[in-house]
């Protein structure tokens, strides 16, 4: 399921970096008369204010947006919106096609498949999300040391990524999910570890464009200390980018938590996960169909949601399109 996740994953890294660079341009806060900090702050809100004024026209990012909403909506509410526990057996019920009392049916052992699905998505969500913020975190960081201070700390830096990069995603994963062990968290912290590499190389080339720039050059021939001109002036110009990479990453992560899943690396029963899920309907993949197509159309729909919000982000994010 996740063999094209690599694949796909490069092409988006290809398309943010050009929106990255030019996003990153246009929010470059240059050193006029008077308070240069006063003018960054202008020019940085009104760069985001155009760029939701654009995303409010594209009706599918803002349908997708809407959709991503009402999915965190489900997960947050999920013991308020599921019908029964997940975890409930009733066997005498087992395989039972969608009924009145069942709108998806149930399992093996007898659990409404609706429930699960709806705490799937909390659990899902919960993959996508954490494992992106362990991401975001390791590859700012990263990003930012290669591109601020270059030389060996960059080549250093640089190989690394290269050498995470060279490995086929979902491998890695199995690797480390074999080494760390099946598990909820073990899945947050090896999903985290391996999606960083996207991150860190689009930050470090914001990076190496901002401290070109004459406004950060004069920041630093001034002495300011170099966690400051990171935090106040870097971080926030690279703020577009990291949105961007996140909102692409988390479908990336969902994909991966369900084929780590599928696999038996992932999520454990009888925790509710539609990787697992689709994983334990595989010996009734033709007497119930609906077992497996079910957990199917949420991870689609969820993937679908996430990868449309973030072009249209990216569309919204890239000063380019508003010409």
């Amino acid at each position: 399921m996740a063999l094209f996740t690599s694949d796909r994953r490069d092409r988006k890294v290809q398309s943010a970096e050009q929106v990255a660079g030019r996003a990153s341009e246009a929010q470059i806060p240059q050193a006029p008369d008077g308070d240069p900090d006063a003018s960054g702050k202008k020019r940085a809100s009104s760069y985001w204010a155009v760029s939701w004024n654009i995303f409010k026209k594209n009706k599918l990012g803002v349908f997708c947006l809407v959709a991503v909403v009402a999915l965190v909506l489900v997960a947050l509410c999920a013991p308020l919106l599921a019908p029964y526990d997940p975890d409930a057996q009733e066997l005498t019920n087992m395989l039972k096609a969608p009924s009145a009392a069942h709108a998806f049916g149930t399992d093996e052992f007898g659990r409404d498949i609706l429930s699960r699905v709806i705490y799937g998505c909390r659990v899902s969500l919960s993959v996508g999300v954490v494992s992106q913020a362990i991401a975001l975190v390791i590859g700012f960081l990263a990003g930012v040391a290669a591109g601020y201070f270059g030389g060996k700390v960059d080549a250093v830096i640089s190989f690394v990524i290269q050498v995470f990069s060279s490995f086929p995603f979902l491998l890695f994963a199995i690797v480390v999910m074999f080494a760390l062990g099946p598990g909820l968290i073990n899945l947050y912290v090896a999903l985290g570890l391996l999606m960083w590499t996207s991150t860190a190389r689009l930050v470090r080339g914001d990076v190496m464009r901002l401290k070109g720039s004459e406004y950060i050059q004069s920041c630093i021939l001034s002495g300011g200390k170099s966690w400051r001109i990171i935090m106040k002036h870097l971080l926030p110009n690279c703020v577009s980018t990291l949105i961007v990479t996140s909102t692409l990453g988390i479908p990336s992560a969902i994909l991966s938590e369900a084929s780590l899943s599928f696999l038996g690396l992932g999520v454990q029963p009888p925790m509710a996960s539609w990787g697992q899920m689709i994983s334990a309907s595989q010996p009734y993949i033709q007497s119930s169909t609906y077992y497996s197509v079910i957990p199917g159309i949420a991870i689609i729909i969820t993937v679908m949601a996430f990868n449309l919000l973030g072009d249209a982000l990216r569309d919204a994010l890239d000063p380019k399109m508003r010409s």
